[in-house]
């Protein structure tokens, strides 16, 4: 149960907050308004003004991302509370608290001065901003741009500006040292990522497809039927046909997925990243976040292609 539930969440998330919702953390968006850590701020966040009047010491999280911001720019001890999906870092406060289904009263009875959001669930929104409580949404980025502006954001809005700019210089410098390890034959490998044992995976559209996009491989869930939803489901044959050059599991917690159990499924056990041992196992929240660990996802891919076209 616990399994089946964690997938559908998982794709849940990843549908809910991409699908074509507006962010003020946008590549064509300018920065947050307030540039240093003085307060009151404001910021304009999704077409509202939100002023934040003193720094925040009490903020809960409702979204996995916002939380591993907040803990890389020097926030943490000012989150009370994260939501149940919030599970990195260690510290942070997890609670029984719900992104996907928010409880007001929950919230409001710990009484925070900030609380951060992926997307409107059930007009949360509204809600918190009606009981005179800032609240911050921060949908899932579709490029690593979106990901440095929510950083700036939160930055802004917790006080925390510089330690917010120095993640970001950090984040850019190991993304480009990752990637400058790849060979020039590695441009154009096929790839299949895996949401899940049903075959969910994603576009180039997506922010996970993006990041591939920096490595120059080439998607195979691009000319699938069902392609315009960033999110489709593939069939068996049609992933067998594609043949991909590598594939990534970013399944390997809520499905137990490894390169073995692949290899099991019918007709799987020819594809050529399973005979060429290019299989890559990933950890499922690192591959499926925006946030700091990103460069973690893109050192897991430039290694696993490196399987494949050796320096």
């Amino acid at each position: 149960m616990f399994k089946k539930f964690h997938v559908v969440v998982a794709v849940s998330a990843l549908l809910l907050t991409a699908c074509g919702q507006s962010n003020s953390s946008t590549a064509s968006s300018p920065e947050p308004t307030a540039v240093s850590a003085s307060f009151p701020v404001t910021i304009e966040n999704n077409g509202a003004s939100i002023t934040i009047a003193e720094q925040p010491t009490s903020i809960i999280s409702l979204s996995p991302t916002a939380t591993e911001i907040l803990f890389a720019i020097d926030a943490g001890d000012q989150v009370i509370a994260v939501d149940d999906q919030s599970n990195y870092p260690a510290e942070a406060p997890i609670s029984d608290l719900s992104g996907f289904t928010p409880n007001l009263e929950s919230i409001v009875a710990l009484s925070p001065d900030l609380v951060v959001v992926s997307f409107d669930a059930d007009g949360i929104v509204a809600a918190l901003t009606a009981a005179n409580i800032p609240v911050l949404v921060q949908y899932a980025a579709t490029s690593l741009d979106d990901t440095y502006l929510q950083i700036a954001e939160l930055g802004t809005a917790t006080g925390n500006v510089e330690s917010a700019s120095t993640l970001t210089s950090t984040m850019k410098s190991e993304i480009e040292t990752a990637i400058s390890k790849l060979p020039t034959n590695a441009s154009g490998l096929t790839y299949f990522h895996e949401l899940d044992n049903t075959l969910y995976t994603v576009t180039s559209a997506t922010f996970i497809g993006s990041i591939y996009a920096l490595a120059g491989l080439t998607n195979i869930a691009d000319t699938s039927a069902d392609a315009a939803s960033g999110y489709p489901q593939l069939s068996p044959e049609f992933v067998v046909a594609a043949d991909p050059a590598i594939i990534f599991l970013a399944d390997t917690k809520c499905c137990e997925q490894t390169a073995t159990t692949l290899a099991q499924r019918p007709g799987f056990e020819n594809l050529t990243a399973v005979t060429s041992g290019s299989v890559v196992e990933l950890d499922d929240d690192v591959a499926s976040r925006w946030g700091p660990r990103t460069v973690d996802f893109v050192n897991a891919i430039v290694d696993g292609i490196l399987k494949v076209s050796p320096a």
